[in-house]
């Protein structure tokens, strides 16, 4: 998860020499009053954190709604490759699809008898009498098959899951038919299950999946077995099921020179009183790179499925996508993943949520890929003048070769559209603890942030890159920026923006570019940064950071743990300081060794009990 600090808009005045001149390097050299601004301390990916708060990748996410908690379910992304490692299976739940807890590992791989220990694909948990059934994809053990659907049980939507001991659907039960890319061995993988009981009173359990072809079957009342529909006494596959066999491969209207990639999920709209009406959703993804598309049917069987459109273009950061489609609490929310955190890409990923809304027709309204999702914040950034600063306007490419993005203009008014002209003002990557650090997220290429090129251009670029040995990835610095009091007195509210990488250089705008540059003119490093103000329905606690005066140690000291501070940030923007009655965990710092470890603090304040951590960094010498 972003690790983003709402904090309120304060400045930390210092004194000045040479008070009344008005040049940067003035400024610079006595040290310029710090500002701190307003950040967005949510937004998306919601997820991307493990048990101690840490970065914990994950993707292809599913969603169970029980009363209500809506249980989400990833499977876990543990590469340090351009390829898939997940071992597992991860549960994280919410009240609010704002504030999410972790819940653990549900299942291995490595414990199912028939898989390999490392392809914990797509799975959805549905619940059917007091059990919980865990529909997944992976890879089989012996070579005889490729990906198999598997099924695994559990009392607790938590788990712990327990397969029921081979595959639901075998890769030899399906045949290969290539419309359009893909491999035979991989055609069995990314189930959804769906059950419901018809108009006449009869209950009927499907699961689809498929990559390339998308499969359909029924679930007899174990709901892990498939159903012989014909009666024959085995399951097979039929181009006319339920006439000559008991799982079929749909048919799709209106793709045309497009098609079914994979990732289906099953979904009907539902009235006021819970009840399901109108036509079947069958949301999938499209093409490669893969966009988010949908087909409707008015019976699931029997039906047609005819095209409807594309709900989302590729995203900004990773190849794949996949979605889940739930109404939870009176909206309906589109949940699917992208590459946004450091070091992300296709195959280390972390969920994002956005609302999805339909027009009077049923039509499903094209969705945004946004960096702020459902809590957080918007800024805009203009110099003294009104200009925006803006990426330039492009949709993200279908070829792989165009990614990572790593230098996409940025500029004053490059794009006059409304969506380029927004940012996301989060915690500083380089320090994250430092209130006057932050880095800035494009709002609809999420995971792309304003950085400074060695030239003092200044780009937007992923942070795609691994982290190094302190700690940091080899772009943080360069996508932070100190934030002063504007060197312009004249301009009301004004921020000027110092390179953490190069400091002593500032954002400034000059002939239409934006760089960074030594001794500006004061107006032209001067900026107006607007940010949205969100109205919630009650001012919750939300988050802690933790502070500490000092977190860099030379190997052999003692740790302090007297300067610890705690800020805990509410919903309404307001900010109380905590300074006692919190417990701290160093069990994780070692003062004997280099290294960067993390510190973990737990304090109960307002009824909730929260945790927060700050990096301590161990050094040989200072």
């Amino acid at each position: 998860m972003k690790r983003k600090l709402l904090v309120g808009l304060l400045a930390l005045s210092f004194v000045m020499e040479g008070a009344g001149m008005t040049t940067a390097s003035v400024y610079g050299a006595t040290g310029a009053a710090e500002k701190v601004l307003v950040k967005s301390d949510k937004g998306n990916p919601v997820l991307g954190f493990g048990e101690d708060g840490g970065l914990l990748y994950g993707g292809d996410p599913a969603v169970l709604v029980d009363g209500d908690v809506a249980y989400f379910y990833v499977g876990h992304d543990a590469s340090n490759t351009e390829d898939y490692h997940m071992p597992d299976w991860r549960c994280y739940s919410t009240r609010n699809m704002k504030d999410f807890k972790y819940e653990g590992e549900i299942m291995k791989c490595s414990d199912i008898p028939w898989a390999d220990d490392d392809s914990s694909w797509a799975s959805q948990v549905v619940k059917y009498g007091d059990k919980y059934y865990l529909y997944y994809c992976a890879e089989e053990n012996t070579n005889a098959h490729g990906k198999c659907i598997g099924v695994a049980v559990s009392d607790s939507p938590t788990g712990k899951f327990k397969d029921i001991g081979e595959p639901l659907v075998y890769d030899d039960q399906t045949p290969w038919v290539n419309p359009g890319r893909g491999g035979a061995g991989w055609e069995d993988i990314d189930p959804t299950a769906w059950v419901e009981t018809d108009e006449n009173g009869v209950e009927h359990r499907y699961l689809l999946w498929g990559n390339t072809n998308a499969y359909l079957a029924e679930l007899n009342e174990d709901m892990t077995s498939l159903k012989d529909m014909n009666g024959d006494g085995k399951i097979s596959f039929g181009k006319n099921a339920p006439k000559d066999g008991d799982i079929q491969r749909l048919a799709f209207n209106g793709l045309g020179n497009s098609y079914f990639a994979e990732a289906p999920w099953l979904y009907r709209r539902k009235d006021e009183k819970g009840n399901y009406y109108g036509k079947y959703y069958l949301f999938f993804a499209r093409h490669w790179r893969e966009s988010m598309a949908y087909l409707t049917a008015d019976d699931m069987w029997q039906g047609t499925w005819q095209f409807g459109g594309v709900v989302m273009e590729p995203t900004a950061t990773s190849n794949t996508n996949h979605m889940a489609v739930v109404d939870f609490k009176g909206k309906t929310y589109f949940i699917y993943h992208n590459g946004s955190l450091p070091w992300g890409s296709g195959f280390r990923r972390s969920v994002c949520i956005d609302e999805l809304k339909f027009d009077k027709d049923g039509n499903v309204e094209y969705l945004q890929e946004t960096s702020v999702g459902l809590s957080g914040l918007t800024s805009t950034i203009k110099s003294a003048d009104g200009k925006a600063v803006s990426h330039v306007a492009y949709n993200n490419s279908y070829s792989d070769g165009a990614y990572p993005y790593t230098n996409v203009k940025v500029g004053m008014d490059v794009s006059d559209k409304d969506a380029d002209q927004k940012w996301e003002i989060e915690a500083g990557k380089a320090d994250d603890a430092d209130d006057a650090y932050v880095s800035i997220e494009s709002y609809n290429k999420p995971g792309l942030f304003l950085q400074v090129e060695p030239d003092k251009s200044v780009t937007m670029g992923q942070d795609y890159r691994k982290a190094t040995s302190d700690g940091f990835t080899a772009d943080s610095k360069r996508m932070t920026f100190r934030t002063l009091e504007g060197f312009d007195k004249s301009v009301e509210n004004g921020t000027t923006f110092e390179s953490v990488k190069y400091p002593g250089y500032y954002l400034t705008a000059a002939d239409g570019k934006l760089l960074v540059t030594q001794n500006p003119d004061s107006a032209a490093c001067t900026f107006i940064v607007d940010t949205e103000e969100k109205e919630e329905e009650s001012a919750e606690l939300s988050s802690i950071a933790v502070r500490k005066t000092d977190r860099t140690y030379v190997v052999g000291e003692s740790l302090n743990k007297e300067d610890i501070r705690l800020t805990a940030y509410y919903s309404d923007n307001k900010i109380r300081l905590i300074k006692d009655g919190f417990k701290v965990d160093d069990s994780a710092v070692d003062m004997t060794r280099p290294g960067v470890y993390k510190l973990k603090v737990t304090c109960e304040a307002d009824g909730k009990v929260l945790t927060g951590a700050t990096n301590i960094r161990v050094v040989a010498n200072k």
